[in-house]
């Protein structure tokens, strides 16, 4: 299963606005496709939103002007534009950059020379994100003890990236190596991404589940039926301290207070370590009619109440047991072992 296609330089991504009810392929024919299904979440996650992005600019690139100088700069344009549709997810940046340097690097010639290298970074940066996940699952299911009970958030799966997810590729990666897993979905309010995608996920891998309620959480854990948590990120600062899907920051603090191990699970290009601390990554806030209509259709609160909408809350890294990477597993002093493990 996959969530995005690109053959014969066309574009397609399964509509995640959609699911579980429907399955349905698009098309993305030009800049202005690519932007507005970022934005609006029919594709999503992380690594995923990063390879895409790559792939719009190469799907933008037959509406370039063939003439040097005002393909560069147009392409330019293309590039700055898609920076913005998400502000807090890395990866979206990282992905374009590359794509940037691309152009830095081939300065010098035409702009036929520069189409087809930018087709070459982005079919790399697709290839790596599949190799990424591969590896997280391997480190992180090193983690997962046979019988864990695990508590997911959002989506962190196959929906999320290219590859086999982030943290959903440690728990499937537990389940093929027979650990008798049980996972727990969080519901993940105000958009359902956990009850949506990430049980729709669990249910086609043959992964014992069940869905939650985001509320739910401590409970189950007073009870002991949860051994374990595991969970993507959208950025993670140099010291470790990461952005991730509004209701992570609770669910690291009950963990705390319940000791249960709480592992956070992200290749490297979600890392920035142009940033010290978790209080300088931008936090996206989202139209306030997410929070007041479920999936767009149901009302659930009076048409002039208003509603506070951020995508993302900061979970301080002193709180994180682990962060499982492409490269390896890191552990505290995260601001020492991130640099250690990842270089600069």
């Amino acid at each position: 299963m996959t969530s995005i296609k690109f053959k014969n330089n066309k574009l397609f991504y399964l509509d995640q606005t959609k699911l579980p009810f429907k399955e349905i392929w698009c098309e993305c024919r030009n800049l202005t496709d690519g932007f507005s299904a970022i934005k609006r979440l029919s594709v999503r996650g992380a690594p995923l939103i990063g390879v895409f992005a790559a792939y719009c600019i190469v799907v933008h690139l037959k509406h370039l002007p063939d003439e040097k100088s005002g393909f560069v700069g147009e392409l330019n344009k293309a590039i700055k534009l898609l920076k913005t549709c998400r502000p807090t997810a890395v990866n979206l940046v990282w992905a374009l950059k590359r794509l940037e340097q691309v152009v830095l690097n081939n300065k010098s010639k035409d702009s036929k020379v520069i189409k087809q290298a930018l087709l070459r970074e982005a079919i790399a940066i697709h290839r790596e994100d599949v190799k990424f996940c591969a590896n997280m699952g391997k480190f992180g299911a090193t983690l997962v003890k046979k019988g864990d009970r695990i508590l997911t958030h959002c989506n962190a799966g196959l929906l999320a990236t290219s590859g086999m997810g982030t943290a959903l590729s440690v728990i499937f990666q537990a389940h093929l190596l027979g650990r008798n897993i049980f996972v727990y979905a969080d519901e993940t309010r105000p958009l359902l991404q956990g009850a949506r995608l990430t049980a729709w996920e669990l249910l086609k891998r043959g992964v014992p589940s069940k869905v939650i309620c985001d509320n739910m959480a401590a409970s189950l854990m007073k009870q002991g039926q949860i051994t374990k948590i595991f969970l993507g990120a959208d950025r993670i600062a140099a010291n470790g301290d990461t952005a991730n899907k509004i209701g992570t920051y609770s669910l690291a603090v009950l963990a705390k207070y319940h000791k249960i191990p709480f592992y956070v699970v992200a290749p490297f290009s979600t890392f920035d370590l142009s940033l010290s601390r978790g209080e300088l990554i931008p936090i996206e806030e989202r139209d306030q009619e997410e929070v007041k209509v479920i999936l767009g259709k149901i009302a659930i609160a009076p048409k002039k109440a208003k509603a506070y909408n951020p995508a993302f809350d900061l979970t301080p890294a002193k709180l994180i047991t682990a962060i499982v990477t492409d490269k390896g597993i890191i552990r505290a002093p995260y601001a020492k072992n991130i640099k250690k493990i990842l270089g600069k």
